[in-house]
């Protein structure tokens, strides 16, 4: 089964500059601007802690 998309809001893409364009997917452990296509890997906690 595929885990939903996860926009996110506040995310300006470092390569276009544009403001929430970016999604989050998951499964993937990747972040991809919907403006240009330029993708990055995401560092996922699974743990669901706060950070210390």
């Amino acid at each position: 089964m595929m885990e939903p998309l996860h926009f996110l809001t506040g995310l300006c893409c470092p390569t276009c500059g544009t403001l929430n364009a970016s999604w989050l997917d998951p499964s993937a452990c990747l972040v991809e601007c919907g403006e240009c296509g330029q993708t990055s890997h995401a560092l996922i906690d699974l743990g669901g802690g706060e950070a210390q």
